[in-house]
């Protein structure tokens, strides 16, 4: 084994092991709330800290379902959520189709707006929202939470740039063969951009089961609230009991972390062609 070699086989164990310590580092505050969440209430400012339970219990997770109607609040995120994700993919599906596939006057500068609203702040957008809901008559319901997604530029970006390196051969191969604009939509361009799709679907959901601030201003009714919302009520006006806090946000971790292993092999790939293609 030559000196080259030796030097090869040393960088890649050095790369490898400091990625392994960045790992252990990222985990630390995960480890921390599983631990958390099956210590009692006494256990948890214990010094040194117990990263290992001494008496591991379930009192936390049997608390915070019997506090108030978590499942109930679990079926509102899932319900806003899929909802919020089913509606983003279809509308930005649907307008990355039409500027990269149909010829329409004015496509690329409605592109470039879509690109110039990513610029503008979420929180600049609340309150014409929320006039505009409440016109409708909408606050307070669900359709208020999930109308917004009809709108999502970053999602039209991706999809466009994903779209873009689609050849018009196989549109056309589908036009030979009688399919009218929606067929080749829906069997042609979508299963072809179902890298994007699926990095999409895990980011977007990912978003909204994790938003707090809109379904606060939109929600009053504790029967629609979402579990960000439930998980909020835990946090007393004196105190936090952190162990119940913890068990609620390792519960509300768990469909994320099925969906994104589920969707994880297009992941990487569905952002290297949203990022690089164009």
């Amino acid at each position: 084994m030559n000196h080259n070699e030796k030097k090869k086989i040393w960088q890649e164990m050095g790369s490898y092991l400091t990625a392994v310590f960045i790992g252990v580092i990222v985990m630390i505050p995960f480890l921390w709330m599983l631990s958390t969440s099956f210590k009692s209430k006494g256990a948890l400012m214990q010094i040194p800290v117990q990263w290992i339970p001494k008496e591991p219990s379930l009192d936390a997770y049997r608390t915070v379902f019997s506090r108030f109607p978590l499942l109930r609040a679990i079926g509102n995120s899932f319900l806003i959520t899929g909802s919020y994700t089913v509606v983003t993919i279809l509308s930005a599906s649907m307008a990355a189709f039409a500027i990269t596939k149909i010829k329409f006057p004015w496509a690329e500068s409605i592109f470039k707006l879509y690109l110039a609203s990513m610029m503008i702040p979420t929180q600049v957008t609340l309150i014409p929202l929320f006039v505009i809901m409440n016109k409708l008559g909408l606050i307070n319901t669900y359709p208020s939470v999930i109308l917004p997604s009809l709108f999502r530029a970053f999602a039209v970006f991706m999809l466009v740039q994903q779209m873009r390196s689609i050849p018009n051969d196989f549109m056309e191969a589908a036009r030979i063969d009688g399919a009218g604009i929606f067929r080749i939509y829906g069997r042609v361009i979508m299963p072809l951009t179902r890298s994007a799709i699926a990095t999409l679907t895990v980011t977007t959901f990912m978003e909204s089961w994790n938003d707090y601030l809109w379904p606060l201003l939109m929600l009053s009714d504790k029967n629609k609230m979402t579990l960000t919302l439930a998980l909020n009520s835990l946090n007393g006006q004196y105190g936090t009991e952190y162990n119940l806090l913890m068990a609620g946000s390792l519960i509300s971790m768990v469909p994320i972390i099925i969906i994104y292993a589920c969707a994880q092999r297009y992941f990487k790939s569905g952002l290297m062609s949203g990022g690089v293609k164009g």
